[in-house]
């Protein structure tokens, strides 16, 4: 029996993660992935590691009727959050590295910030190859590094600090994959070699600090981390520390990177 993956969180946390995470990071992202695989009408589409369906729900308005939209999560309480907002997807409980779909089912396979998460990335590409109809396109999303994203570092850094190298490792794990050779690497052994990969900026957007600190730790693994004295230290550490992130109002604004691969199966 294969690990599970590292990124799994309680049914409450799935509801914070579709109020916060997905408004304020993941929601900026739903199109370009899907543009990635250049989803269109009559095409069937798996979201693999789907969480509450940020990227199924953009599929399956460009679909239309001719086509279908499953997404896949391994996390019960994503999938009944997803299932809610959108009961008309195929939503599916299942494992990326074991998926409950026959080979070549699909047109397109998207992963959007999951790769990461998984704990033999090969064998999840090459799940995704499976499932892909010959001629079918590919499109997986990862966050660059630390080094790219600097207040995802100070975080980590106040992670460690206020709940231990646990904590801090959570905080570090979304931004493992951010050498493209890296990435290639993996798509290679996969048996995936024909890829591109593009580097894209974006911006996360949050009401105050917080509101970031509030939706990184609660909507997340890291809560299980934090009891509330932790959390509220972090959360008063975090105001000074973050507080380059901040524009006007006090609202917060997090340039980010993400590479975007894609391939099409011959």
């Amino acid at each position: 029996m294969s690990e599970p993956e590292t990124w799994q969180v309680s049914g409450n946390a799935a509801e914070i993660y579709e109020e916060k995470f997905v408004p304020a990071i993941f929601a900026e992202w739903a199109p370009r992935t899907a543009d990635a695989g250049s989803v269109g009408p009559g095409d069937h589409v798996l979201d693999v590691a789907c969480g509450t369906g940020v990227v199924a729900r953009e599929c399956a308005g460009r679909v239309g009727p001719a086509g279908r939209v499953a997404g896949l999560d391994l996390n019960d309480g994503m999938l009944a959050v997803a299932r809610r907002i959108r009961p008309d997807v195929d939503w599916r409980q299942g494992d990326a590295l074991a998926m409950p779909f026959d080979d070549a089912s699909f047109d397109v396979v998207l992963c959007q910030f999951a790769l990461m998460f998984f704990p033999d990335r090969t064998e999840a590409l090459r799940e995704m190859w499976r499932v892909l109809k010959p001629g079918g396109r590919l499109g997986v999303a990862v966050w660059g590094s630390l080094d790219e994203i600097r207040v995802y570092a100070v975080f980590a850094e106040l992670a460690d600090r206020h709940a231990g190298p646990a904590a801090a490792e959570i905080a570090r794990s979304p931004f493992v994959l951010g050498d493209k050779s890296e990435v290639a690497g993996i798509f290679s052994a996969a048996g995936i070699d024909n890829i591109d990969i593009e580097t894209l900026q974006g911006t996360e957007r949050f009401a105050s600090i917080d509101d970031m600190v509030e939706t990184e730790v609660k909507g997340s693994p890291l809560v299980a981390e934090f009891n509330a004295a932790r959390y509220a230290a972090l959360s008063a550490e975090a105001q000074t520390a973050l507080a380059f992130s901040q524009t006007g109002g006090g609202r917060v604004e997090i340039p980010t990177v993400a590479h975007v691969v894609t391939a099409r199966k011959p």
